[in-house]
């Protein structure tokens, strides 16, 4: 088969398996699509498809412009008289995961760098995207991100029902917004790239960790708190590109030894979601202590990871969306901006860009 029709065929697999993954509700469908074809592609043909370099760093500062228009002014506005404890929360939140991924690293053959973003709880796009650069092996890291977040899409309305009895809001998530125009505007496309390319040559320049992410992610966050609502946003269609680009990046990555690690691995990672899940409960009772929210809020809050799921329930149940949305996203830019910073902190040299994949 011509080189270009086996492209055009590895495309259309993953909008396919992507189509598929949206329907049955899965969070991050086309990343988590793109990575199953591309992890099935490697296994079947080795070596036979490879990214350049060049299309990842486009997918890592498209994934940052993103991550950062998460940063609603509404959103803030929703957090007033709360600051100090939801900042207290969302701190801890990444201590504990840190945490977790040391004592998964103790007991398991995974290295720090990669058990500590692994263990990470939220932003997982922008935590597989940034793991190669500091020293992880992304394929695991991927793993073991997407691996908490379906344990919480399964879980969290679980738990809602069994702790939360009579809850009963809105039955759907809304009509919201929506995305706007699959295509987008042509404004909308100038205003992502030209953000993606400065802020990704500013992460650069001043040597932040993971910059190529990080720089577009903080330029479109400021952008989007100065600007009025509506400015711009990032066509649907090129983030789920980029997304689509990170998933077959990480996924054509994939070994038939990889596959028997991840197998010995499944049950440390559960066993670290759900003391995961305990854990950020505790935080949950925390901040419905020392704040005006109930402990449903505080709870969906605090759940590690699974915005689109925690949203749904948020609505279904009638609890403060606007409160939940609100802490969700700061902790997600949280994460994202933290993370990189704490495992160069901790780790020291060990934490260094990986070369060559194994």
């Amino acid at each position: 088969m011509p080189r270009s029709a086996a492209w055009l065929a590895l495309g259309a697999a993953t909008l396919l398996v992507a189509w598929a993954l949206d329907a049955l509700g899965l969070p991050s469908a086309t990343l988590f699509g793109a990575l199953v074809v591309g992890l099935a592609v490697a296994l079947r043909l080795p070596g036979r498809f490879r990214l350049g370099e060049g299309t990842f760093r486009s997918a890592q500062a498209l994934t940052g412009v993103t991550l950062g228009c998460y940063m609603q002014s509404e959103s803030l506005d929703a957090l007033a008289g709360a600051w100090l404890p939801v900042a207290l929360v969302s701190a801890a939140t990444l201590l504990l995961c840190l945490l977790a991924g040391h004592v998964m690293a103790r007991v398991t053959d995974v290295d720090e760098p990669t058990a500590a973003l692994g263990m990470v709880a939220g932003g997982a796009s922008g935590i597989v995207t940034m793991a190669r650069e500091l020293g992880a092996d992304d394929r695991i890291v991927a793993f073991m991100q997407y691996a908490r977040v379906l344990l919480i899409v399964l879980a969290t309305p679980l738990l809602v029902a069994l702790f939360f009895p009579g809850h009963h809001g809105a039955p759907g998530i809304g009509d919201g917004g929506g995305d706007g125009p699959f295509l987008g505007t042509a404004g909308d496309w100038a205003a992502t790239v030209a953000i993606a390319l400065a802020g990704a040559a500013a992460g650069r320049l001043v040597r932040l960790p993971a910059g190529v992410l990080l720089g577009p992610l903080l330029l479109a966050a400021g952008l989007t708190l100065a600007l009025p609502d509506g400015s711009f946003a990032v066509p649907p269609l090129l983030r789920e590109a980029a997304f689509a680009a990170i998933g077959l990046q990480v996924g054509l990555r994939f070994t038939v030894e990889t596959i028997r690690r991840l197998g010995r691995l499944l049950v440390p990672v559960v066993l670290s979601v759900v003391a995961l899940v305990v854990a950020c409960f505790g935080l949950a009772v925390v901040l419905h202590a020392t704040t005006h929210v109930t402990l449903l809020d505080a709870y969906l809050a605090t759940t590690p990871g699974g915005l689109y799921v925690v949203l749904a329930a948020a609505v279904g149940t009638g609890a403060d969306t606007t409160f939940v949305v609100a802490v969700q996203g700061l902790r997600l830019l949280v994460m994202v901006l933290l993370a990189p910073f704490a495992v160069r902190l901790l780790l020291g040299d060990r934490a260094r860009p990986r070369v060559t994949a194994p």
